[in-house]
């Protein structure tokens, strides 16, 4: 966070076993802690669908959202910032019989403020709670930060509240909302679930799905179905009790999926759906699409606690530009939009899709420049920033503590 692949010889694959390709592995790393291109690259994507064994999401499907919703399909869909999948079709057809579903996501809570690309799952999961009317489980892997990024308990646990109050302030509904942190939620019918699938998965398979080493301590062999079990409603008996056979959805990234490949091979075997899934790319670093942003380098990400000067500081010196290298050469040629990295968080954030196609038209015939592209996109993202700053503001510690009570919610599928 975060089926049935097929091999090429058209017989069926195992969940956990994603198509193995050593050239793959030499050029781009993809996993729940690394995420880097080759050299001089970018992720690709088509090559990630078939080494991972899940599905292109297509117009067919976002059509299909449309009709059932009754609802404009989210700009992440429309525009292909969710882009493959995992048994979308069966949760819709369970929807469309009348069937209920839950989505689950969740945040690993390892700094203090969250950048732009941290909010893409969370503002896509309350379109996806409000469109379907569904309750949401939200996961705060406290645990698994403490484990991975050398943390205290305690200090894992302060950073799980803070994000906690990043994750309320984009609008969650807290009557269909359980947000839980590991410290304080794990044990009973979750700990119980976490056994059975620990008891399915051999270390021969764990390290084949993560690549762990024998310099791994085992904190991080046994974390896995941690992640695994909130995809099972019965490690929520205060929400779902009696409704053991509802299905789950997962909105995630999809450098999440080998948790849920792994999950989703055991779930069979111990009496539960396979979790669906619905996967993102990943938001681009500011200075372009090598992989994800990173927390050491502050000017590689636009954060929810940036000013907007700072905003504006970042876009017009870090953020990479398609443009040309004179006006003249730019009048002539146009900018290049593949790697145009301004475009690209426009794509993500400008709501109007005219205007975004507009400036896309303009700036690849060379008739709009760099800096007025840039200037745009300084405007929308203050406006999303100060937004959301404004949210976080009135989130108290008491509605932390109101989202994170062990509480039934009578309501959520109204």
């Amino acid at each position: 966070m975060a089926e049935e692949a097929e091999a090429a010889s058209g017989a069926e694959k195992r969940d956990g076993e994603p198509k193995e390709s050593k050239e793959e592995e030499e050029e781009q790393v993809v996993n729940p802690w690394e995420v880097a291109a080759k050299p001089g690259g970018k992720i690709d994507y088509d090559k990630l669908i078939d080494q991972f064994g899940c599905q292109r999401l297509d117009e067919s499907l976002i059509d299909r959202v449309h009709r059932l919703t009754g609802r404009l399909p989210h700009i992440f869909l429309r525009r292909g910032v969710f882009f493959a999948h995992r048994d979308f079709n069966e949760i819709l057809d369970a929807y469309e019989r009348g069937d209920k579903f839950y989505l689950y996501t969740g945040r690993g809570p390892s700094s203090e403020a969250l950048h732009l690309g941290h909010l893409v799952p969370f503002m896509f999961t309350k379109y996806l709670q409000e469109a379907f009317k569904v309750p949401l489980v939200i996961q705060l892997t406290d645990d698994e930060k403490c484990m991975w990024k050398n943390l205290s308990v305690e200090e894992s646990q302060r950073l799980a509240r803070e994000n906690a109050k990043d994750i309320i302030a984009c609008g969650f509904d807290i009557t269909k909302t359980f947000i839980f942190s590991d410290f304080d939620y794990v044990g009973g019918s979750f700990y119980k679930n976490m056994v059975k699938v620990a008891k399915c998965v051999t270390y021969n398979k764990v390290v084949g799905i993560f690549g762990f080493t024998g310099e791994d301590h085992i904190g991080k062999v046994c974390f896995p179905p941690v992640q695994a079990v909130p995809s099972f409603p019965s490690s929520f008996p205060h929400l779902f009790s009696g409704r053991e056979n509802l299905r789950c959805l997962i909105p995630c990234a999809i450098d999440q999926d080998p948790y849920f490949r792994m999950t989703r091979d055991v779930a069979p075997r111990i009496g539960y759906h396979k979790p669906s899934l619905i996967e993102s790319s990943f938001f681009p670093a500011l200075q372009g699409e090598t992989g994800k942003m990173s927390a050491s380098d502050p000017n590689s990400a636009i954060y929810v606690t940036d000013s907007a000067k700072v905003i504006k500081n970042k876009i017009n010196k870090h953020a990479f530009s398609g443009g040309q290298d004179s006006l003249e050469k730019h009048r002539q040629y146009g900018a290049n939009l593949e790697v145009d990295i301004p475009v690209k968080y426009l794509s993500f954030f400008l709501e109007d899709d005219a205007e975004l196609e507009h400036i896309k038209k303009e700036y690849a015939a060379g008739r709009m420049l760099t800096g007025e592209v840039k200037k745009h996109l300084a405007e929308v993202l203050t406006e999303l920033v100060e937004r959301h700053r404004a949210a976080r503001a009135t989130v108290t510690d008491e509605m932390v503590d109101a989202f994170m009570a062990v509480r039934p919610l009578p309501h959520m599928f109204n």
